[in-house]
């Protein structure tokens, strides 16, 4: 397998670009898949966005200085782009961002894409009570076990706030499941 920094340089070069570039996709498309579906929620979304995102890494890829891992650009670049939608589609609607991640949990129960129960239909519904960055990271750490010093990275933050920040969504989380 080719290591991160053969990888970028291969990006980066014409003659191997392309081929580079599915490697790429081939490495990172199902982990940024489940990563941006946690953030939109619909399949439909995450495909768009998830498109997006390689296109954006495809011509912006000479941008990437290497000061952070390759895995964290992505991810910065995936959550931008998830969150571009979801302003958009609040834009679109007339509605707040938080509203549209409402309707979008009001639609995982309808989603032929979504295998989760009841129980995973109601944590979704906590998650998304949840401020913005409060969501991302109880997302990353939750759901895809990062570790503070890469979601750090990506966030563009320090790990002392999102360690803050997964502490105060696991509180309010468990407050959302355990009321009624």
């Amino acid at each position: 397998m080719t290591n991160e920094t053969q990888l970028v340089e291969q990006l980066k070069s014409e003659s191997h670009k392309d081929h580079a570039f599915r490697t790429l996709i081939t490495l990172y498309k199902d982990r940024l898949y489940w990563h941006i579906r946690h953030i939109v929620k619909s399949h439909d979304d995450t495909d768009d966005v998830l498109q997006n995102t390689f296109i954006k890494v495809y011509k912006n890829i000479h941008n990437f200085k290497g000061d952070s891992k390759l895995f964290s650009w992505l991810y910065r670049i995936a959550t931008n782009e998830s969150i571009t939608l979801i302003n958009k589609n609040a834009k679109r609607l007339q509605i707040t961002s938080e509203e549209v991640q409402q309707l979008a949990i009001n639609n995982l129960a309808s989603d032929v894409y979504f295998e989760g129960d009841a129980i995973q239909l109601k944590l979704q519904q906590a998650i998304a009570t949840l401020p913005e960055k409060q969501q991302l990271v109880f997302n990353m750490k939750y759901f895809e076990d990062i570790k503070y010093k890469d979601m750090a990275d990506i966030l563009e933050t320090s790990e002392g706030a999102l360690k803050a920040s997964y502490h105060i969504a696991v509180k309010k989380i468990e407050t959302y499941l355990t009321k009624d």
